[in-house]
């Protein structure tokens, strides 16, 4: 890139880092030290406002930058991460965002350990919401690294390390600072940001084939070297039955995996009541599904007008395809429209990445302090030794994030978090399922579904052609993949759901009936919800 570029984008980027610390110290300024308020933002935001920072906390450098690049190079089968994504918010509003809203305080566990004993289920559910939070902040990580690498002119090195460090580094000030408060405003500016950047790109698109969907995607076929396969399902899933059941197992996993999201559940805390939770839902899905129906547009039109070849020599996992798309659409590399545009497109999906990074920060801190480390002290912890721990567990968070991000940096970011989705699906949709409509469900039970999704998952990432094995894995040179498929959604998924059942018909324990009648009626009205 020109240093034109660098600069205007390196500008654009300081303006939007002075204005989320500007917010954050400001937030910091006016707390109180209080759990509801770091956790949940004092639950003041209104539907829309939530609404907005749902969209924000979602709509991540996976979305922007990962799944575009999967279009542009794979054409049909890359939009399976857009219609996973979109589906997966009608489980949410229908089975999940009221009822969690009137059944928790902070997290995930706050529902399970209603009825349940609360020791051993915060410790499995804390566990696994970690777990989550990290492989999700490794694809923001690896956005990241690619998106300055791109800017800087350069693929490797320096750059790319002292960018995941940058923004590690920026996520813990954020949370350990601000909270929640301050979090959910970062989304919401962010999100404005992004759904404007996304508008202008897509508009420029279709001007540029006069409006003419059809040859958009004529044009990137042609361009795609495959001719109409790329408009057909099979070119990424469709070789043999291995790929075939890839493609069923990363359907399972988004669709399923954003109602065990931690950072997608806690937002539903921050509101007043479970008739708004429900109503931020619905904001959060008019929002996101309009934003995925443009990166449709974006991934095609990269295709067609920077071509797949172009963009894979620019990163081979297909991370850069949207700023090489914002300089064509601008006049190219020496035009002065072509770098303003790329620079606020990079800076737009810098500020998407710093965003989404302090949303799971904040959600996997808050499981660390108020699951795990109450848990583990034998007695409940007070709330503003919580919030220090807290605001401790956002560092380390931070430094495991960043380690793991560096590892990872030759990977897609739409596919990292595919794996985090099916983790999500398989440790922590079966416990959250079971608790609220499963009578005889018990403690036992509770723990087996965590353990029982989330081991498999880990384990079958760790078994397959992901980390070992194959040329663009983590570990090329070596090879212990005995799991042929590179999502292992539908082989865990049902192995969480599967172990809860027996976990439940196995235990001695008797179900407390009045316990679920209680969280039955909680969850349904909302009478004695905090």
């Amino acid at each position: 890139m020109t240093g034109d570029h660098q600069t205007l984008a390196l500008v654009l980027f300081s303006g939007f880092v002075a204005v989320t610390l500007g917010i954050t110290t400001w937030v910091s300024r006016r707390r109180h030290g209080s759990a509801e308020e770091f956790y949940a933002g004092g639950r003041l935001f209104s539907p829309m406002e939530n609404g907005f920072a749902i969209a924000g906390d979602y709509m991540s450098a996976a979305s922007f930058l990962g799944v575009t690049g999967l279009i542009a190079l794979f054409g049909y089968d890359g939009m399976l991460y857009v219609v996973g994504f979109l589906v997966a918010w009608l489980v949410v509003l229908f089975l999940v965002a009221e009822l969690v809203r009137n059944c928790g305080r902070f997290t995930l566990a706050d529902v399970v350990a209603a009825r349940m004993s609360e020791r051993p289920v915060r410790i499995a559910a804390g566990t696994s919401s970690v777990t989550v939070s990290v492989l999700y902040l490794v694809a923001q990580m690896v956005g990241a690294g690619s998106l300055v690498a791109l800017l800087l002119g350069r693929t490797s090195g320096a750059a790319q390390v002292w960018a995941v460090i940058g923004v590690g580094a920026l996520m813990v000030i954020y949370v350990s600072l601000g909270g929640m408060r301050a979090t959910t405003w970062i989304q919401i500016v962010k999100a404005v940001l992004l759904l404007g950047g996304t508008i202008v790109l897509t508009v420029l698109v279709l001007v540029r084939f006069h409006g003419d969907f059809d040859r958009l995607l004529v044009t990137a076929a042609e361009r795609s070297g495959h001719g109409e396969a790329f408009l057909a399902p099979g070119l990424k899933y469709g070789g043999d039955w291995t790929a075939r059941l890839d493609f069923i197992s990363l359907g399972l996993a988004l669709v399923l995996g954003t109602a065990g999201l931690p950072h997608i559940l806690s937002r539903f805390y921050t509101v007043p009541t479970a008739r708004a939770a429900r109503r931020s839902a619905v904001w959060s899905i008019g929002l996101i599904g309009g934003f995925y129906l443009m990166t449709i547009v974006l991934g095609f039109g990269a295709a067609a007008i920077v071509g797949p070849e172009a963009v894979r020599g620019s990163n081979a996992a297909g991370n850069t395809a949207v700023p090489l798309l914002a300089l064509d659409l601008g006049g190219g590399a020496s035009s002065t429209g072509g770098t303003v545009l790329f620079a606020v497109v990079a800076a737009v999906a810098f500020a998407t990445i710093l965003a989404v990074v302090a949303g799971i920060t904040l959600a996997s801190s808050a499981s660390v302090a108020h699951d795990l480390y109450a848990s583990l002290r034998r007695s409940r912890a007070k709330a503003r030794s919580e919030v220090a721990v807290a605001r401790i567990a956002a560092v380390g968070i931070g430094v495991v994030a960043i380690a793991l991000g560096l590892l990872a940096r030759d990977l897609n970011v739409a596919f990292l978090v595919g794996l985090a989705f099916a983790v999500a699906a398989s440790a922590n949709l079966p416990v959250l399922l079971y608790s609220l409509f499963w009578r005889g469900f018990t403690t036992r039970g509770a723990v087996w579904a965590v353990y029982g999704g989330l081991i498999p998952a880990l384990g079958l990432v760790l078994l397959s052609p992901v980390v070992s094995g194959s040329p663009g894995a983590l570990f090329p040179d070596v090879d212990f993949q005995y799991f042929p498929l590179q999502n292992p959604g539908i082989v865990s998924i049902p192995l969480g759901f599967v172990a809860g059942w027996l976990g439940t018909i196995t235990s001695d324990e008797v179900a407390d009936e009045a316990k679920y009648a209680e969280t039955e009626v909680r969850s349904l009205t909302g009478a004695g919800a905090v």
